[in-house]
C-alpha cells in the first residue's frame, strides 16, 4: 500500500528546532540535550538541522510533565519511555499474532466443512452395541 509522499501524519518531520520548542514550552537547548540524551530523536535534514514531528513533540511534553510533575529524573524517563515503546510494540505483534490465528482458524473450519461434504451419504457411522449376557436360540418352523 502506497502513501502519498505529501501527506503529513503525526511521524512527518516538519518543525524546527525553535518551533518545536515554542510548542512544546522548552527551551531549545533543552531540546538538544535530550536528543544527546537519546530522549527524544528528531529526524535529520541533509544538513544535519533537527526536524521534529508532532509526535516528538508530544513525547517533548511528556517528558516535561514527568520530569516537573512526577519528580523523575532524566534516566527514569528514558526507561520509561523505552518500556512503553517495548509495550507498543508488543501489542502490535500480539494483534498481528491474533489476526494470523483467526486466519488459520477460518482455513481450518473451512477445510473441515470440505471434509464433511465429501462424506459417503450410504455409510452408516458405527456404534458399540453393549453386549447382554442374554442367550437367543432360533429354531426354523418345521413346515414352512
Amino acid at each position: 500500500m502506497r502513501r502519498n509522499p505529501y501527506e503529513l501524519t503525526d511521524e512527518s518531520p516538519v518543525y524546527v528546532i525553535s518551533v518545536a520548542a515554542q510548542l512544546s514550552g522548552l527551551h531549545p537547548q533543552t531540546l538538544r540535550q535530550y536528543d544527546r540524551l537519546g530522549l527524544v530523536s528528531p529526524d535529520r535534514t541533509a544538513g544535519r538541522g533537527r526536524r521534529y514531528s508532532a509526535r516528538d513533540i508530544e513525547l517533548l511534553r511528556q517528558v516535561q510533565q514527568l520530569s516537573q510533575d512526577e519528580g523523575i529524573n532524566l534516566a527514569g524517563i528514558k526507561r520509561i519511555i523505552e518500556l512503553e515503546n517495548q509495550v507498543a510494540a508488543l501489542q502490535a505483534r500480539v494483534s498481528e499474532l491474533s489476526a494470523a490465528v483467526e486466519g488459520a482458524a477460518a482455513t481450518m473450519r473451512q477445510r473441515e466443512a470440505q471434509v464433511h461434504a465429501s462424506y459417503r451419504r450410504d455409510l452408516v457411522p458405527y456404534t458399540d452395541v453393549q453386549q447382554a449376557s442374554a442367550l437367543v436360540v432360533w429354531r426354523p418352523k418345521r413346515g414352512e
